[in-house]
């Protein structure tokens, strides 16, 4: 017999080589009708896998991440034995399952693959799915996996199986279709009842510009046709939310050629809405005690070096900046903390003057190949709105409290309330991953999960997330659309005062290391508006609105009576224009809602002389004929509602 743990922590007892499925079973017949993966001790297995000895077992469903995941994997499968039977003699390389969906690299040879074949490939996974083939693990020598695709001639999967131990290596079978793969795959095809192909690109073998270009072919399926109905309809809503359609409708941000790929230009109404966000955090931040600093574009690469970026990031980072002087190099600043590490260090400090907490909006840039930038959220030149608090070991937890009930206040503000945390350490299977003594590691994972326990925040820990530095506290956030995106961070770490030889004289007359806790409420500026967007659909809080409200006059007769209002407005701080253009009021209607403005402010023969506005809201709310003094309030009543003091 064996002992099977539960999540639960419930403890049972089965006979040798049971399954997952026989586990299902045992604790009800619905549980084992939806059982699709499991993990067995923190692997990946199938619900057919003999379990021979004493272990934790989840079961997953459709529900859980994992089972998505394992769902989501096994169509890949399923997709790749359709275009070996449509496109004979391609090269298939790997297919992983993805956040929403799955993928498939393929070097289709001489065929050429669009999405008008995507209906053809469609049907005949779907024709493969009907026919209820089981996935079948099976472990295989290095030699004959080599053999195998030796014969296919498939130089993609020999150079991965090169690159595995003998005794590891499996492959999956199903139909009449086997390929190289670790497992984690749905009992049978027949579960999956929807497929769609969502998207075909280019891709670099392993992600290297320099191997072959593969083609990538991007699906989604599910365990019913209704999902994916209502996934398509949430696409499409997705595609109206697009921040890079909505950026341009918008007049926030362009992108140049002749600049360069993933370098965003803000324009006019970008900027400023930029800096009313800056605004709003720098009002919270020095509320908090934050002293604003500013560092250069550019280091010296030895203090990359000295701070561990240079071994971590620096072949993937833009080359050397070389100067007229022989052996001089600097490097496009990847980060902030070195740079704050050292202004720390241009005086000394006694314990008395601890934390000392600075703050800035740097850019910082970071080389992505070209295939990988996407809009806002994946650039090469970004603004973090970044702070580094210098403390001693017993201001840690209230400091690391603080910077929580900063970023709460941040989501608040704009709207973001459906979050959770995932508190990410470190991998102790790769130590070579992170620099810093096991001790640091220790102290730091303690104080990032008791505070979170402080503060009541629902989180999960992610091993092996940790920055290379120090552990951190991720805010994972569900927008609009339920996707999740990761914003808000606050990492702890021991290890970069060390490297800088940071130190602080202590109550004992001694020099002590001061600990450093990164963060940054927003991640980067860009980001963080490409998610904005596309969670408001551009419909932002009123208090960040580029204009809170538009004047528009009947006719020219009233252009004065227009120009009265507005001033009005900008007295009171109220963001407005006026549409005097010899236009139908119907089309300067339209025209105001497409641009989203909050308020349209109508205004004619009986406005000007009543001394009043006819008040419309975006979306068609008629509030009727107010005064200019009630429209303030109105304005300021709302803000308040949602912009609530830190």
């Amino acid at each position: 017999m064996i002992k099977i743990t539960l999540p639960d922590g419930s403890v049972k007892e089965f006979e040798k080589n049971s399954t997952p499925m026989d586990v299902a079973k045992s604790i009800s017949e619905g549980l084992a009708r939806n059982i699709i993966s499991a993990d067995f001790n923190g692997t990946t297995i199938e619900t057919t896998t003999p379990l021979s000895n004493d272990g934790k077992l989840v079961l997953y469903t459709w529900n859980n991440d994992e089972g998505k995941k394992a769902f989501w994997h096994s169509t890949s499968h399923i997709m790749a034995q359709a275009l070996e039977e449509l496109y004979p003699g391609i090269k298939l390389t790997i297919g992983p399952a993805i956040e929403n969906g799955f993928y498939y690299d393929v070097d289709f040879g001489n065929y050429s693959v669009s999405e008008k074949d995507f209906p053809a490939i469609e049907s005949k996974m779907m024709e493969i799915a009907r026919g209820k083939h089981n996935f079948k693990m099976r472990s295989v020598s290095k030699s004959e996996a080599l053999d195998y695709y030796k014969k296919q001639g498939n130089e993609f999967k020999i150079e991965l199986i090169e690159n595995l131990e003998d005794g590891t290596i499996t492959f999956c079978d199903h139909s009449t279709f086997t390929d190289l793969c670790r497992g984690g795959h749905i009992p049978n095809t027949g579960i999956v009842k929807a497929v769609k192909l969502l998207s075909v690109a280019g891709a670099y073998w392993r992600g290297d510009e320099n191997k072959p270009q593969l083609t990538r072919v991007y699906g989604i399926s599910f365990p019913k046709q209704k999902d994916l109905k209502e996934y398509l309809e949430l696409l499409e809503e997705a595609k109206k939310r697009d921040h890079r359609k909505l950026g341009k409708e918008l007049e926030l941000f362009t992108f140049s050629s002749k600049v360069g790929q993933g370098l965003p230009l803000w324009l006019p109404k970008g900027a400023a809405l930029r800096e009313r966000l800056e605004n709003f955090l720098k009002k919270a931040q020095k509320k908090a005690g934050y002293e604003q600093v500013v560092s250069p574009h550019i280091g010296q690469k030895e203090l990359y070096v000295t701070s561990g970026h240079y071994a971590k990031y620096g072949e993937d980072s833009f080359k050397p900046i070389k100067t007229p002087k022989e052996d001089e190099e600097f490097l496009l600043k990847p980060m902030n903390c070195p740079h704050h590490c050292e202004i720390y260090n241009s005086k000394p400090w006694s314990y008395k003057e601890l934390p000392k907490r600075y703050a800035e909006f740097g850019t910082v840039y970071r080389y992505e190949q070209s295939g990988e930038l996407h809009g806002l959220t994946r650039v090469r030149g970004f603004t973090q709105d970044d702070a580094h608090i210098f403390c001693t070991p017993e201001q840690l937890d209230d400091e690391f409290k603080k910077v929580i009930d900063l970023v709460l206040y941040v989501f608040g503000s704009l709207g973001f309330e459906n979050f959770t945390t995932q508190v990410s350490l470190r991998d102790p299977e790769n130590p070579d991953k992170y620099i810093g003594s096991n001790e640091n590691w220790e102290k730091a994972e303690t104080a990032i999960i008791n505070a979170t326990k402080e503060k009541g925040l629902n989180y999960i820990i992610e091993t092996g997330e940790a920055a290379f530095y120090g552990p951190k506290l991720d805010f994972m956030v569900k927008d609009a659309l339920g996707r999740s995106w990761q914003l808000g961070t606050i990492q702890v770490d021991y290890n970069l005062p060390e490297r800088f030889d940071l130190n602080y004289k202590g109550s004992d007359d001694k020099l002590h290391r001061p600990v450093m806790i990164h963060r940054a409420p927003f991640g980067s500026m860009e980001r963080f508006v490409a998610i904005l967007l596309e969670h408001t659909a551009g419909n932002f809080p009123l208090w960040l609105m580029p204009e809170q409200a538009i004047i528009l006059s009947i006719s020219e007769k009233y252009e004065k009576y227009a120009e009265k209002v507005l001033n009005l407005l900008e007295n009171n701080e109220i963001r407005a224009l006026v549409d005097n253009r010899n236009e139908t009021i119907g089309k300067k209607i339209r025209e105001a809602e497409m641009k989203k403005i909050p308020f349209m402010l109508i205004v004619g023969e009986n406005e000007a002389n009543d001394g009043t506005i006819s008040v419309r809201k975006h979306g068609g709310e008629d509030l009727g004929s107010i005064s200019v003094e009630e429209f303030t309030n109105l304005i300021n009543l709302e803000i308040s509602r949602t912009l609530k003091q830190f």
